[in-house]
């Protein structure tokens, strides 16, 4: 038997395509490698939304090199959230193919393998070999329709497609069955979802469906956006108990003309009101969120509002981010004129606002 090795970037929804990989490979009679130097297959899961990740995969181009003059018989596969331009320089970079993780299904033909299974037509109707017997990851989406202006995701992952609450269901119970103790609900934006099935089902009715399966389990979800998180999801979190009281909800600027040419169709005002009654609803409430420093043509002004409004929240934790172009973006066509020092400086302020929260400093 042929032996696989996955390398993974991104965020928990690549980690998931990560395990539907696994389950199509060993389904083609391919099994785990113990070391990557025993691999006759790498398949390294791309995300161009940051180009730190995409600058440590080039980084690894010598080790793979390495591994190719002593196994000559090794393939390299790269799929994932790419960018146009990033698959332009992985194809100079040496990989012999660059497949699209919507054809995972067609992969064993495209490998020249025989394939020993039906394909499916959606990928994420494959049934993932978990890597955590605990913590499982489920989509209920793919896609985005926000073009938010910094983010590559629609140009990645392509338009919002969600998948029927039906097959969400079955995926929960199944999880359920093998002693699961948290099941994540995965989309570029969650509640956006509505099932193609049955328009009436909503993701706030999607959560009380899965709140209602037997079993000793809690549901997170990640990520949603601000402009429509409906008073009546913030009822069902409050409700049902197999709901963990934690969510993450990306700020991203407290600004508003910083927030308009991000297109995040919200104001600061709205945000700051949205979570003032997601508080008054859910006393115990865990919050994290997501912020962008140094946007284009983000004055130090408008980076205090975000700040200011940052501390007022006084969230638990959040995920900061420099500004960085990705190609193809509208961010990436407007001037980053915020030298990195200011972005580094920045990037501080609102870290040791976390800091002195958790009695830290830097």
């Amino acid at each position: 038997m042929k032996k696989y090795w996955i390398i993974t970037f991104g965020c928990q929804m690549n980690k998931n395509d990560s395990e539907r990989i696994a389950s199509i490979l060993e389904g083609i009679r391919y099994k785990p490698a113990l070391k990557i130097k025993e691999a006759d297959l790498i398949v390294v899961n791309a995300c161009s939304v940051r180009q730190t990740a995409i600058d440590r995969i080039h980084g690894m181009n010598p080790g793979f090199k390495t591994l190719k003059r002593k196994n000559k018989n090794l393939k390299l596969i790269i799929t994932g959230c790419i960018l146009e331009p990033d698959k332009k320089k992985f194809e100079e970079a040496g990989f012999d193919f660059i497949l699209n993780i919507k054809d995972l299904s067609k992969w064993p033909r495209l490998l020249k393998i025989k394939n020993l299974e039906k394909g499916v037509k959606d990928y994420l109707k494959i049934c993932p070999k978990y890597s955590d017997k605990k913590i499982f990851h489920i989509p209920v989406s793919n896609g985005c329709d926000n073009f938010c202006t910094y983010c590559a995701v629609p140009y990645t992952r392509g338009r919002l497609i969600c998948r029927s609450h039906k097959d969400i269901l079955n995926e929960v119970k199944n999880i359920v069955k093998n002693n699961s103790k948290e099941i994540w609900l995965l989309g570029q934006n969650v509640n956006d979802y509505l099932s193609p099935v049955n328009k009436k089902i909503n993701f706030a009715k999607l959560l009380k469906l899965a709140d209602g399966i037997p079993g000793n389990f809690k549901i997170r979800f990640t990520s949603p956006n601000p402009k429509n998180f409906s008073d009546e999801l913030i009822e069902v979190m409050a409700k049902y108990k197999k709901i963990y009281h934690s969510l993450n909800l990306p700020m991203q600027s407290g600004d508003n003309k910083t927030l308009k040419a991000m297109n995040r169709t919200y104001t600061a005002q709205q945000y700051r009101a949205l979570i003032k009654k997601i508080k008054k609803a859910i006393p115990d409430i865990r919050l994290s969120t997501d912020i962008i420093v140094g946007f284009p043509g983000e004055t130090k002004s408008q980076f205090e509002n975000t700040l200011k409004l940052f501390k007022e929240i006084d969230f638990d934790m959040a995920y900061i981010a420099r500004f960085s172009p990705r190609p193809g973006t509208p961010a990436a066509k407007m001037k980053d004129n915020v030298p990195h020092k200011e972005k580094e400086r920045r990037w501080n302020k609102i870290n040791n606002v976390l800091l002195k929260k958790w009695g830290r400093r830097s």
